[in-house]
């Protein structure tokens, strides 16, 4: 398996400085942050904590991919970096920006792409909102035949498929070389755990991408009736609650050769250091 970084994960650095990071560091690939560019200037609400979606400036224009694909793709040539995913926050509704992102895959040289699926926020029946996205996806699935890229669909806390079960069901009647799942074992922690050798099983073909980042549940607070509420957050790799060095296992025994893309949203170190430990971690639990 190879090792990239999701650029979502490298707020503080520009697309040229972040090849040149991720050369340095060792990292295989990267898998772009696909997306309105940063404000010229920190919004009001920026924090610390919120930099990766609110200030990134790690960034590929979503609005002019298909002009500036062959320059990012030349910066990734020359220092000997994949690009492995094009991670966009279009869903499966925005047919026209979908299609411009995969005329940009398509000149970089990479097959896959991320679109989002819808939330499920109990307003809508599941049932009726699982039917109308399979529609969907049977037109994004055309568009993906006709530029030869494949658009993955990730297990995301909220969405429609926060599991492999979910996402094998709405992804199992379509090519596998055109529709994929990307599979998080760090969402899971929030929603949709499952045993990951039985999902990996599962997912089979689909498996098309690999999120990694790790989380934890931590007490938020005590209720008037002295009920104890737990809240989700994001925590480094060797302090969540999943087990990255078994889902790493689990990996090479079924046999998986892309990529593991590192998207971790957590604080305790800055950017470099934790990309860093990150990398020599991985790369001392996947021999």
């Amino acid at each position: 398996m190879k090792f990239a970084v999701f650029s979502v994960s490298m707020p503080e650095y520009d697309v040229k400085e972040t090849v040149r990071v991720l050369k340095e560091l060792g990292y295989d690939g990267v898998e772009w942050r696909v997306a309105n560019p940063p404000p010229e200037k920190k919004p009001e609400n920026y924090t610390y904590e919120r930099r990766y979606w609110t200030y990134n400036l790690s960034t590929v224009d979503v609005n002019r991919i298909d002009t500036i694909a062959p320059e990012v793709k030349g910066m990734c040539d020359e220092a000997g970096i994949e690009i492995c995913s094009l991670a966009t926050y279009l869903s499966i509704w925005d047919v026209e920006d979908v299609e411009r992102v995969m005329k940009g895959a398509g000149l970089m040289q990479c097959r896959n792409i991320r679109v989002n699926v819808p939330n499920y926020d109990e307003t809508e029946n599941y049932n009726t909102l699982f039917a109308r996205t399979l529609e969907q996806v049977k037109v994004i699935e055309k568009l993906a035949e006709k530029y030869d890229v494949r658009v993955n669909f990730e297990t995301h806390m909220g969405n429609i498929i926060p599991s492999a079960s979910a996402a094998y069901r709405l992804v199992s009647g379509f090519n596998p070389k055109y529709i994929g799942v990307i599979y998080d074992v760090g969402n899971m922690v929030y929603e949709g755990f499952e045993n990951y050798r039985l999902a990996l099983e599962l997912l089979g073909d689909y498996l098309a991408h690999v999120h990694i980042k790790n989380s934890m549940w931590k007490p938020d607070r005590t209720t008037e009736d002295g009920v104890k509420v737990w809240e989700p957050d994001f925590a480094p790799f060797k302090e969540g609650f999943a087990d990255i060095k078994k889902f790493i296992k689990v990996l090479k025994d079924i046999g998986y050769d892309g990529y593991v893309s590192v998207e971790d949203f957590s604080n305790h170190q800055d950017t470099y250091s934790k990309l860093k430990s990150n990398i020599e971690f991985l790369r001392s639990i996947s021999v």
